[in-house]
């Protein structure tokens, strides 16, 4: 275990056309175990010649990031901001069904991606976008159906902690782990260090998580803005924010972590070069701090 991977979201994006095909170029650049393929919406109407694409580069991709805003299809509600005024809409119960069943669809797309590119694991937003948490139980309760499927498939379909607006992280996983007894969940230091818990995670009623094994792949990416500060949510190389890296990872392994490792630090830059040194230096960091800090 303790495979160092990439998200291929640090290095395609929107300034490179979303072009999976740089797998391939950049995987030859990239000190890296394998890759974290995070799924594109504009991906779906090709989903069938981007597997045979990436089949063919033979690399390793044990893990799926599913589209982000597939939790949005399990709240039931909608939100926008209009010239500066927020608004929310409650679906019917048939409106609510309506988007689901299109939000199942979606997913399988993802699922489909992740069967036959071999991953085992599948990265889940349960929650996202402006709406985030506000019916969670909503969502918690639909993911039952998503989590079925994925589980037919062998693969096993995580949680993230991801940035919310009306609870914390960590609460919210601890209703999805009070509601499926095997739910597993990846912990992202970025996402966690926005509510400013990135530690929380050790202490209780959070160990729960750790002792049941429930966490099941980390993120591993740093942060530089202050609490739920909405207008600083950039992905920072590891040393660029502060993340308090030793204690976690300190941490981490005394518990006995040992899965395996994502960085998603964003390397695309504006004119659409990819800084491919700044990734490799995530990478080494972390294996230093598993050097440091494993068998104590």
């Amino acid at each position: 275990m303790n495979e160092i991977l990439c998200s291929s979201g640090a290095f395609i994006g929107k300034r490179n056309d979303d072009d999976y095909r740089l797998l391939k170029t950049y995987a030859e650049k990239l000190d890296c175990d394998g890759f974290e393929l995070l799924i594109s919406r504009t991906w779906y109407p090709e989903m069938d010649k981007l597997i045979e694409t990436v089949k063919s580069y033979k690399l390793n991709i044990p893990v799926i990031h599913a589209n982000k805003i597939l939790g949005e299809y399990l709240c039931g509600m909608t939100a926008s901001f209009d010239d500066g005024v927020y608004s929310e809409y409650i679906m019917t119960d048939s409106e609510e069904q309506e988007l689901f069943e299109k939000g199942t669809e979606c997913f399988l797309l993802n699922l489909k991606a992740a069967k036959e590119l071999g991953a085992s694991k599948m990265v889940l937003h349960l929650w996202n976008g402006i709406a985030s948490d506000k019916r969670l139980d909503n969502n918690i309760r639909r993911f039952g159906a998503w989590k079925e499927l994925a589980d037919k498939e062998g693969i096993d379909l995580l949680v993230e902690n991801v940035v919310c607006n009306n609870n914390d992280p960590l609460s919210n996983m601890n209703r999805v782990a009070d509601a499926y007894k095997d739910a597993g969940f990846v912990y992202d230091t970025k996402m966690a260090e926005f509510h400013d818990q990135t530690l929380d995670l050790f202490e209780r009623p959070n160990l729960r998580l750790l002792k049941e094994d429930r966490i099941r792949h980390l993120h591993i990416n740093d942060y530089g803005g202050g609490y739920m500060d909405w207008g600083n949510m950039k992905i920072l190389p590891i040393g660029s924010g502060h993340v308090n890296f030793e204690s976690f990872f300190e941490n981490m392994l005394a518990w006995g972590y040992n899965g395996d490792y994502t960085v998603e630090t964003t390397a695309l830059g504006k004119d659409g070069r990819v800084d491919t040194d700044m990734l490799n230096d995530c990478f080494k960091r972390i294996r230093e701090y598993i050097a440091r800090y494993s068998g104590r």
